[in-house]
Order: structure tokens, then C-alpha cells, then sequence
């Protein structure tokens, strides 16, 4: 140990201890505030390219025309093929609430639409007087 430290003053470096349950425990010679400068550039950079997943939403309800739905569907299929999430949300007002079904029906129309570049992965649920769905692209894996 003594001679490893002899060492890394000849050298102006640091000894650090890189395994200390080995037995010898291991050390290195290294300039140590160089080799942190370094570890936190590639952390850096793996944050920077972490990709963050969007989610984009769109809100029906039951007297909404299929005219108007094919354009949300079709707003929808873009987001998807750009590898963001999208939730469906199927609003009921007042008595409409005791209609659910036609919500669920609606729901289940358009994930069938989408299923060539999406998956259901919540399937739809009711969260107070809104049913829910979320829809994910399909990874290239699943492709």
C-alpha cells in the first residue's frame, strides 16, 4: 500500500480504492477529480437522451357525430405513428351517465381503427363521469 502511494505522488496522481471486499483490495492510480468530471458528463448525456414519452388526449362525447370522431381518430393515428400515448376521454353529462355502454361501444370502435399502429394499454374504465382509454404505439418489437 505504502509503495502505491509512493507511486501516485511521483506521478501527481490520486490512489483510489476501486474493490475494497477483495482480498488484496484493489486500487487504482487516477486523477481523480478528472475521472468525476467524466462520470458526470455521461450522465449528462444519458439524461439528455432519454426519451420522454407524451401523452396527447382527446375528449368525446356520446351526441359527438362519427363525422366528427374520424377527424379525432385520425389526429390520434398521427400521434401514435410519432411515438406518443394518447387517451381517449369519453365525457358524460348529467343523465347520460346511464348510457356507459354507448361510451364503451364508442371506445372500442376506435381502438379497433387503431389497431394496425396502436395497443390498448389501459383498457376503458370509468374515473367519475369520464370513461378512460389509453392507447400506446406498437413497439417495432411487436411489428
Amino acid at each position: 500500500m505504502n509503495r502505491a502511494l509512493e507511486m501516485a505522488e511521483a506521478k501527481n496522481l490520486d490512489l483510489v480504492e476501486v474493490s475494497p471486499q477483495a482480498d488484496p483490495p484493489v486500487c487504482r492510480i487516477m486523477d481523480f477529480g478528472k475521472f468525476q468530471y467524466e462520470k458526470q458528463r455521461r450522465e449528462r448525456k444519458a439524461r439528455k437522451q432519454q426519451k420522454t414519452i407524451e401523452v396527447k388526449e382527446i375528449q368525446l362525447w356520446p351526441k359527438t357525430d362519427d363525422y366528427h370522431v374520424s377527424f379525432k381518430v385520425r389526429d390520434a393515428r398521427k400521434w401514435i405513428t410519432d411515438g406518443m400515448k394518447v387517451r381517449v376521454r369519453f365525457r358524460f353529462r348529467g343523465r347520460e351517465i346511464t348510457h356507459t355502454d354507448i361510451g364503451r361501444e364508442r371506445l372500442d370502435r376506435i381502438a379497433e381503427e387503431l389497431k394496425d399502429v396502436a395497443v390498448v394499454e389501459q383498457r376503458p374504465s370509468m374515473e367519475g363521469s369520464a370513461m378512460l382509454m389509453i392507447l400506446a404505439p406498437i413497439s417495432d418489437k411487436k411489428k
